[in-house]
Order: structure tokens, then C-alpha cells, then sequence
């Protein structure tokens, strides 16, 4: 099996996350991966391999472990503007509100990237990727949402594209035009929705920018009525859904979505049983996003124990965002996971491989190590696959491999 190999990892334990390997992390000790056209093409122990007939390219692992390459299945990475400042205002007291009133808050941000250019808009974007690359990220979702426009919006999606262009990193695009309402239509949410549905959906569909429609489902941004209807709009034109649910309070965005077979709900603080079954019936990953958790101080948790009773996939995200979640560390959100919502390691890391792929529609492709797969791979100086999850601040990657080829050493 492995005479067909361009490139051969030996001496290397193989975290697959496969669940049809009976072990922690579908643990597999001393095995060799071999890679060819991008393609995992072989797993197997060492001890079936035999050096002296190989003639393809050895990298020795020396023990360390690997793993799928990571991935961040919710970011809202290309913006402009900073927001720093209102950080600094929230913990002196002053209210989001009033924030809001002096021009802060979302608008400010929409504001500033409605002014970028494609050409700044990639510029700006460029650290926060290149600091999630450097952590083993090999594919990252990146929403719009900051633009309310037709042409902001799908800016921000060209800027997206224009980063995966660049950069040795798969990106999934979301058209998350339901994020806010823009200025404009302060007094007309029907009216913004009639946009999105009948002007933004059909573009962005159209010039190949989005795979996905997301919408922001609250009490302070759209009701499950217009949502619906946003919904219904993404399935006329082929795009997959997911949508920000009972993050504030539970409207039943979550339900919702999953009769529309949505890919994922994120955040589900306020998420009840209903919710979870409907998910459950649906295949709807659970994608938890513990910074903005973290970052709010909020204190509702999002309900664990019932999405593991129900089998409920759970991918875990950065929300990396100006404003709610201004992190660019999965490793990061891992120790978050585990520490704020009581999540193992074990799903920690299940949560940035194979059910981060299924929150992105991408389950046939990326997130196990298995035969068959994109060899998006990442190998780690580490003796236990839980150190991804425990420790953070001491990087412990050693290589970061994309379609096969090797970008970070």
C-alpha cells in the first residue's frame, strides 16, 4: 500500500479521531501515513513497512503525535476597524448602549469595513489568519455580516476568497447578511430581509462567494419569522445554513434551522430539550463558542449534558470578532472548552476535527486521519493528545501539513 506514496510520516502515533477505532482519540501507536495527490492513502503500524522498499520521501515523526489538521468552523476573521476602546469603556461602567448611542458597537465596525477596500480588507485580515494557521489550523469559516450592504457584503466574501488564494488554507465562506440591521433600515427589518433574500443570497450564490447563509436569530437582531425566511432563500439557491441561536434567549432559532437541515447552531446558551432533539433528528452540529462566552462574562451555560445524551456532535470555534471575541487561538477555545463547559479533552478535540468538518458540510473530506481523506494533518511535539487541550501559551506544534505538503515547521 504504500509503493503508491509521494510522502511517508513513520515512527508516528496517529490520533485519527475516527470513531470506528475502538481507543481515546482513535488512537493508533507506531503507524506510518502515506500521502500522495494530497490524499491520505495509507495507515498501517511500522512494523509492516519496509524501508529498504520505499522510494518515496520519509519524514521520521520520532514518537510525536498527529492529528487531523484543526478547524475553526465559525469566524467572523475579515473586518475593519478596532474595538478596543469600548473594551476598556465596558469595564469602566459604561453601558453597551450608551455605546451604541456614541457610534460604538457593530455599526462602528460595519462602518469601517464598508470604507475598506477589497486590497485593505485582506491586509487587515491577514495576522488574524496567520495566527490560527500557526496553531495548526488548516481550514477556517469566515462570515460577512459587517458589511449590511450589497456591496460591503460581498467585499468582505471576495476578501475571504482572496485570503484562501494566499495562503496554504481551506476556507468555507458564509453570507451572514441577517447579522444586524444597517442604519438604513433602522425602521424596516422586512425591508432589509427582502435584501437579503431577493438581492444578496442570489449574488453571492451567483459569483461562487458563499457555501453557506448564516442569520442571527435574538430578540436584539431577527425573529424566527424572518429568519424563515432567509432560510428559505439559501435552500432555493443550493447554500448550506447555519445560524446563531439562543445566545441571549431561546426563540428556537435552533429548531428551527434543523427542519432546514442546517449544518450548524452556534452559541445555545439558552438552547432547551426541544431544541437539542430537533438538532439530534436533523444532524445539526452543536458548535459552542466558549470565547465570546468568556469574553461577555456570560453565566448561562450552554446545556452539555443534554447534547451528549441526544449524541449531538459539538464543534468548538473561535467567533473570532472585534467586539464579542477578539481571540485568534483555537488551542485556546480547547482550554475553554474544558474549563468553562466541562467538555473532556477527547471532545475538545473532537470539536476542531471531525465535528468541526461536519459543522462546515465537510465530513467526507477533512477532520479523521483515515485512508481516503485530504491529508490536512498537523504533527505535535506532545506525549498525549489531551496537552492540546490542558496547556496553552507553549505552541507544541512541530509541522502543519496541507494537502500533503508541509507549511510550518
Amino acid at each position: 500500500m504504500f509503493n503508491r506514496c509521494e510522502k511517508i510520516w513513520i515512527n508516528v502515533n496517529c490520533a485519527t479521531m475516527d470513531p470506528n477505532i475502538e481507543a481515546p482519540y482513535g488512537g493508533l501507536k507506531d503507524q506510518a501515513v502515506g500521502v500522495r495527490d494530497g490524499q491520505i492513502v495509507a495507515i498501517a503500524p511500522m512494523s509492516g513497512l519496509d524501508l529498504k522498499a520505499v522510494t518515496a520521501e520519509l519524514i521520521d515523526a520520532r514518537g510525536g503525535w498527529m492529528t487531523p489538521g484543526l478547524i475553526d468552523a465559525h469566524t467572523h476573521l475579515v473586518y475593519a476597524g478596532n474595538r478596543a476602546e469600548e473594551f476598556e469603556q465596558r469595564l469602566l461602567g459604561v453601558s453597551y448602549a450608551e455605546i451604541a448611542r456614541q457610534g460604538g458597537g457593530i455599526l462602528s465596525t460595519v462602518n469601517a469595513t464598508r470604507n475598506a477596500t477589497v486590497e485593505e480588507l485582506v491586509e487587515l485580515s491577514q495576522p488574524r489568519l496567520q495566527a490560527l494557521m500557526a496553531e495548526g489550523v488548516t481550514t477556517v469559516e469566515i462570515k460577512s455580516g459587517y458589511g449590511l450592504s450589497l456591496a460591503a457584503e460581498l467585499n468582505m466574501l471576495r476578501a475571504a476568497k482572496q485570503l484562501a488564494e494566499q495562503n496554504p488554507v481551506r476556507v468555507s465562506t458564509t453570507l451572514l447578511g441577517a447579522h444586524a440591521l444597517p442604519p438604513e433600515f433602522r425602521d424596516d427589518a422586512e425591508g432589509y430581509i427582502d435584501l437579503v433574500c431577493h438581492e444578496l443570497i442570489p449574488a453571492a450564490a451567483r459569483e461562487g462567494l458563499a457555501d453557506a447563509v448564516d442569520v442571527f436569530c435574538e430578540s436584539i437582531a431577527f425573529t424566527p419569522a424572518q429568519c424563515d425566511r432567509v432560510f428559505r432563500a439559501a435552500c432555493e439557491h443550493g447554500l448550506g445554513i447555519h445560524a446563531h441561536a439562543e445566545q441571549l434567549s431561546n426563540l428556537h432559532g435552533a429548531e428551527l434551522a434543523a427542519r432546514y437541515g442546517a449544518w450548524s447552531a452556534d452559541h445555545l446558551e439558552w438552547l432547551d430539550e426541544a431544541g437539542v432533539k430537533a438538532m439530534a433528528g436533523q444532524g445539526t452540529v452543536a458548535t459552542l463558542l466558549p470565547g465570546a462566552f468568556y469574553f461577555l462574562r456570560e453565566t448561562k451555560l450552554p446545556p452539555i449534558e443534554l447534547l451528549r445524551n441526544y449524541r449531538v456532535p459539538m464543534a468548538i470555534a473561535t467567533d473570532l470578532n472585534p467586539g464579542s471575541s477578539p481571540l485568534a487561538s483555537l488551542q485556546l477555545m480547547m482550554n475553554m472548552a474544558c474549563t468553562l463547559f466541562r467538555l473532556t479533552p477527547e471532545e475538545a478535540l473532537n470539536g476542531v476535527t471531525r465535528h468541526g468538518a461536519q459543522a462546515l458540510g465537510s465530513a467526507a473530506d477533512i477532520g479523521m486521519l483515515r485512508e481516503g481523506m485530504l491529508a490536512d494533518m498537523v504533527l505535535w511535539d506532545i506525549a498525549h493528545p489531551a496537552e492540546l487541550a490542558c496547556q496553552f501559551g507553549v505552541n507544541p506544534i512541530r509541522q502543519r501539513i496541507v494537502a500533503g505538503e508541509v507549511t510550518h515547521v
